[in-house]
């Protein structure tokens, strides 16, 4: 059974207690693992959503600017459709033969989908075969997501000092801000290196080629970790346990739904700067860099504050300050459009959300018996990443040109974090709970 009494952890390592209760020291490169591949991961995710405008144009041809973006952040969502599945099979296999092998398995996932999109010729060159291989791309891509977030909070929890759960679970969320930070970066640098012409060419399929090159660094670190599922954990019936735990596993669908939004309507921030505010690539790509930034900081810094203070008010207040200032935040960047206004907000925004979503993801998985702790957080994640993720983006590019309302986006997110903030305050406060093995 897992616990939290721990042996203290001597410099550059961090401890937690094998199957008999002795303490045994794990080198801080095994968080560093679990970090890498999951910022790997989201890395290549996200960046097809900051050049959503430039893979329209190579692989959805239509008669308007508009329809191709569209298209193109609909197959976006084409990504999600698949993450529940994800979840619930990987999931599965994490809590039956180990959160290792689990992460082993969704990184190998994300590189088959990485390699499909940097290497596809355009829709100029080999017609549909085209955007069907990137929608077959996107359906890998998504299984590997659904699956990975699971196994990988899972794992950072289980292996946590006392008392520092909360902060070690938060390396999920900070690694998508790393992700985010690193894609916004190398898109910018393309940016002020190439051309509009070149980047519709081939530039955009620079920082896919990038994320390939270290994939095999993320492999490497994740086959050295330990194993935290431990002996006999899995023994009881899944099934069962996870029809206990429906009404844990449903929440958390709506604890996931405000922080997606608002994620995405973060991410989205290049694609909304470029084709709404007519902000030039390379200002609107640093943009992204910001809201990498905000999310590493604040997701971190939400981990701190829910060992610190526990797991409801750090959920619920920045949730309830984003339902608050959204619709200000998009009325000052659409009346006075500056750089300093495009990055105030997306800081604002992925930051609150990245503080209130670090405690929504560890309050799930604490509340779960080790046995589905992997597959029941995967659901919860994949079904409301699925059903709101995947659908974030198609919805305020439509809602903007339906509406013609540039302000659409900030409604979306107010309507949503009010949802996600009354489904937090039904839940128990879970900080200091003994691990259910």
């Amino acid at each position: 059974m897992q616990s939290q009494a721990v042996a203290p952890a001597a410099a550059g390592t961090e401890a937690r207690r094998d199957g008999a209760g002795t303490a045994r020291r794990v080198p801080t490169r095994v968080v560093a693992a679990t970090v890498a591949g999951n910022a790997l991961e989201f890395y290549d995710f996200v960046t097809y959503a900051f050049f959503a405008v430039y893979i329209g144009q190579a692989f959805f041809p239509a008669s308007t600017p508009f329809m191709s973006l569209l298209l193109s952040v609909g197959v976006f969502g084409v990504g999600f459709v698949f993450r529940p599945l994800g979840g619930v099979l990987i999931g599965a296999y994490a809590d039956r033969a180990g959160r290792r092998p689990a992460m082993l398995l969704t990184i190998v996932m994300i590189t088959v989908g990485t390699i499909g999109l940097a290497l596809t010729p355009s829709y100029a060159s080999i017609g549909i075969a085209a955007p069907l291989i990137v929608v077959f791309c996107r359906l890998v891509q998504g299984l590997a997501l659904g699956g990975e977030v699971g196994p990988a909070t899972a794992f950072l929890i289980e292996i946590a000092p006392p008392g520092r759960r909360a902060f070690y679970g938060s390396w999920q969320l900070a690694s998508q801000g790393i992700a985010a930070l690193s894609a916004g970066a190398v898109g910018t640098v393309l940016s002020l290196l190439l051309d509009h012409d070149d980047l519709v060419a081939w530039g955009w399929r620079v920082p896919f080629l990038l994320c390939l090159a270290l994939v095999p660094v993320a492999i490497f670190l994740r086959r050295a970790m330990p194993e935290t599922l431990e002996h006999g954990q899995a023994q009881a019936a899944p099934s069962g346990q996870l029809r206990r735990h429906a009404g844990l596993i449903g929440m958390a669908v709506l604890l996931i739904l405000g922080g997606t939004v608002a994620t995405y309507v973060g991410n989205y921030m290049t694609t909304y700067a470029i084709a709404t505010l007519h902000f030039p690539p390379s200002i609107a790509l640093a943009a992204t860099v910001m809201g990498g930034a905000g999310t590493l900081v604040f997701s971190l810094l939400g981990g701190w504050l829910a060992d610190r203070y526990g797991r409801r008010p750090v959920m619920l207040v920045p949730r309830i300050i984003l339902a608050v200032i959204a619709v200000p935040l998009f009325l000052l960047l659409t009346s006075h459009p500056s750089m300093a206004t495009l990055f105030a907000a997306t800081v604002t925004i992925t930051g609150l959300t990245s503080a209130s979503s670090t405690a929504a993801l560890v309050v799930v998985p604490e509340l779960l018996p080790a046995s589905i702790r992997a597959t029941g957080m995967a659901i919860g994640y994949a079904v409301g990443v699925s059903l709101f993720g995947g659908t974030t983006q198609f919805v305020i590019t439509w809602l903007i040109e339906a509406t013609g309302d540039p302000t659409s986006p900030a409604w979306y997110v107010t309507l949503t974090s009010l949802v996600t903030a009354v489904a937090m305050w039904t839940l128990p406060e879970s900080r200091g709970r003994v691990l259910e093995g």
